[in-house]
């Protein structure tokens, strides 16, 4: 979905996750455009692709290389990543 062909209100809407969400409770490998990561768990990621270097990432050159970071149960982060696959934990990914 690309927000600029939204009104204003629908890409208000999307930004906020309002296009659903994923519960992701394993390794699954998860492919979209994501807005906003709820941890369930303490979670550590084997992927977190950034859409650019903005966010956080996984990989060197794509944003904060979270690496190995343990994020705390209770935590969201906002951003937008385009692929997320978890080493451990669980999570909500909203779509967006």
């Amino acid at each position: 979905m690309s927000l600029n062909k939204l009104t204003t209100q629908g890409a208000n809407n999307a930004a906020l996750g309002q296009a659903g969400a994923t519960l992701e409770l394993a390794d699954t490998a998860m492919t979209g455009s994501f807005v906003a990561i709820q941890f369930l768990t303490d979670t550590v990621f084997t992927t977190l692709t950034p859409e650019n270097s903005q966010y956080i990432g996984s990989a060197s050159g794509s944003g904060d290389n979270v690496g190995s970071t343990s994020f705390v149960a209770g935590m969201t982060i906002y951003g937008r990543w385009t692929a997320i696959t978890l080493a451990s934990g669980s999570i909500i990914a909203y779509h967006g």
